[in-house]
């Protein structure tokens, strides 16, 4: 029997939090329900986890800063936000934070249970090409995906594991145009409009990173999509 996919979820809504820690295990996931998110990093300490879903609004730690905390201390952990604030400025700093998803209150249960299954398969399934594969070199950096670290000289980049992937994806395919589309199908899932947003988020902080070498730009092609260019 296959292993259940552990779930840390942090909710401090008692009603919410118990509806779908329930309705989860019942669709075969192992719970465990956090009510703060000081509560959650200490259950981070002592358990793996193979995706997190955080509310965005709780006393004492917001699901904003716990996730910050999450990208430095467990940067190898997906996690997902579930939030009543729909605003399109939460929306694009949740997914400036790392975010893989966004789903907003009331929650809809089976849609949840849906992008759960996406994002795990996903992200556990690399492509055919790309199987095995580690370590990509560009210009003067090199990016090792398996520890999410972009290198440069003595210095060592840690990433999100979105702008790991997506580094790894614009590496893979040098000089040439990655459409806006299928950037976002490969590593968001799904191509729409606040993914679009996210993904120039992402692609600034590239960018910066990628700054010390002067032959190496991304650029973006208006109304297509981006190109790592290499001298």
């Amino acid at each position: 029997m296959a292993d259940k996919n552990k779930i840390l979820l942090v909710e401090d809504d008692a009603s919410l939090g118990y509806l779908l820690s329930e309705y989860l295990k019942m669709k075969g996931f192992e719970i465990h329900w956090a009510k703060n998110g000081i509560e959650g990093l200490g259950v981070l300490d002592a358990l793996t986890f193979d995706l997190a879903i955080l509310d965005v609004m709780m006393p004492d730690m917001d699901g904003f800063t716990l996730a910050g905390k999450i990208q430095n201390q467990y940067p190898r952990l997906p996690f997902i936000f579930l939030t009543a604030r729909s605003l399109k400025i939460d929306v694009l700093k949740g997914f400036s934070l790392g975010a893989v998803d966004y789903l907003k209150k009331p929650i809809d249960e089976e849609e949840l249970v849906v992008r759960i299954h996406s994002l795990l398969s996903r992200l556990s399934v690399p492509d055919k090409e790309d199987q095995g594969k580690t370590i990509y070199k560009t210009g003067a950096y090199t990016l090792f995906t398996d520890k999410q670290e972009l290198h440069f000289l003595d210095e060592i980049i840690r990433l999100t594991g979105r702008e790991n992937e997506l580094l790894a994806y614009l590496i893979a395919n040098e000089n040439e145009l990655c459409s806006h589309k299928d950037i976002l199908i490969h590593i968001w899932g799904k191509n729409d409009y606040f993914n679009q947003k996210s993904l120039n988020v992402f692609v600034s902080h590239l960018r910066k990173y990628l700054s010390k070498d002067p032959t190496l730009s991304i650029e973006n092609i208006h109304r297509k999509g981006f190109v790592l260019k290499t001298e």
